[in-house]
Parts: structure tokens; C-alpha cells; sequence
């Protein structure tokens, strides 16, 4: 299992550019290749790795080493995770110290970001099929017959996006909000 989980996140350490977001579907490919665990888990993990401090994708890497692997694997998980971005920036560094100024540089950078936030996108679109329908992406795309949406799910995703962009509330307060809400809707429901 360890040895899974270390090459597993190797390999997304190593082939994720664009941040911490931009590494969630090769996390989430991960996953559903080793088995660790079901799109709801991994939904729930990405809410608990947003709102505690730290990298969203670091933290993704902890908690899910430690669902599959115990504190070993979450040991393992998170530093097979930062190995390559390590070794990759500390010559990237180097060489963007040196050569950052050059057309080509330049170019490859405004290549690169498209890329990156279409991963984020991609991400993000998961995340909400997966919260609002209870299922994976890949069956609202087959055209497989699909529960209806969770409205109260819905409604709770747009007043706290509306909430955040309109009125710039702290992360945190949305967070609560919307954990406190939940609690007592999914209680009673």
C-alpha cells in the first residue's frame, strides 16, 4: 500500500502544473485507480482540505495517504506529493534567475496557463457534479441515468459563491455558514 501511494503521488506531484487545484483531477484518478476511496469521500476530504490551513493539494495528499495507509501513509502520501516540486523548482529557479528575460521563456509561460486552468476547471466541474448529483462527471457524460440534483446543494454552492464574490465575506464565515446549514438541513431531512 505505501509503495502505491508513493508512486501514485509521484507521479501527480511530478505531472501537476498550475497549483494545488490544477492537482486535484490526477489525485482524484489516483484514487479511483488504487481503490482508496468513493467520489463522496474524496468530495468530503476536499472540503476538509480547504478549510484547514495549509495547501488545498498537500493536504488532499495527508488525508488521503492517511484514509488508505494510516500515519504512515499519509507520511508517504504527502512527501512522494512535494518531492518533485521540490527538486523541479529548485532548478527552475535557477534557470528562470537566469533566463527569464529571453522571448521563448516568455512564450512557454503563456502557454502553460491555459492548460493550468482548464485542470482547475475540469476540477472544479467534478467537485460540483459529484456534491449537487452524487455522482461522478463520467455518468452525467455517458448519459446514464443519474439521481436528481440535491437542490439544498445547489442553492448552498451559489449563496456561498454569491456571498464570497459580492460581498467578500471571510473563507472561513462562508465555511461555518454553510457547515452549520448543512448540519441542520441533512439532520432534519
Amino acid at each position: 500500500m505505501l509503495l502505491k501511494l508513493f508512486w501514485g503521488f509521484l507521479q501527480v506531484g511530478l505531472f501537476t502544473f498550475g497549483g494545488g487545484y490544477a492537482s486535484l483531477p490526477l489525485v482524484r484518478q489516483q484514487i479511483e485507480q488504487g481503490g482508496w476511496m468513493s467520489p463522496e469521500e474524496f468530495t468530503d476530504i476536499l472540503a476538509i482540505s480547504q478549510m484547514t490551513p495549509g495547501p488545498i493539494a498537500i493536504n488532499t495528499a495527508t488525508f488521503v495517504g492517511l484514509k488508505a495507509g494510516g500515519l504512515p501513509g499519509a507520511f508517504v502520501a504527502t512527501l512522494s506529493f512535494i518531492l518533485p516540486s521540490v527538486i523541479i523548482i529548485s532548478l527552475l529557479a535557477f534557470l528562470y534567475r537566469k533566463y527569464s528575460e529571453l522571448p521563448a521563456v516568455q512564450n512557454a509561460l503563456s502557454g502553460i496557463r491555459p492548460a493550468a486552468t482548464g485542470l482547475i476547471l475540469s476540477a472544479a466541474i467534478g467537485i460540483v457534479v459529484t456534491a449537487v448529483f452524487g455522482a461522478e462527471i463520467s455518468g452525467l457524460l455517458s448519459g446514464a441515468a443519474l439521481p436528481g440534483p440535491d437542490v439544498i446543494m445547489l442553492a448552498m454552492i451559489c449563496a456561498g459563491v454569491a456571498v464570497l464574490r459580492r460581498f467578500k465575506a471571510p473563507l472561513l464565515l462562508v465555511i461555518a455558514v454553510c457547515g452549520a446549514a448543512g448540519g441542520v438541513v441533512y439532520t432534519f431531512l
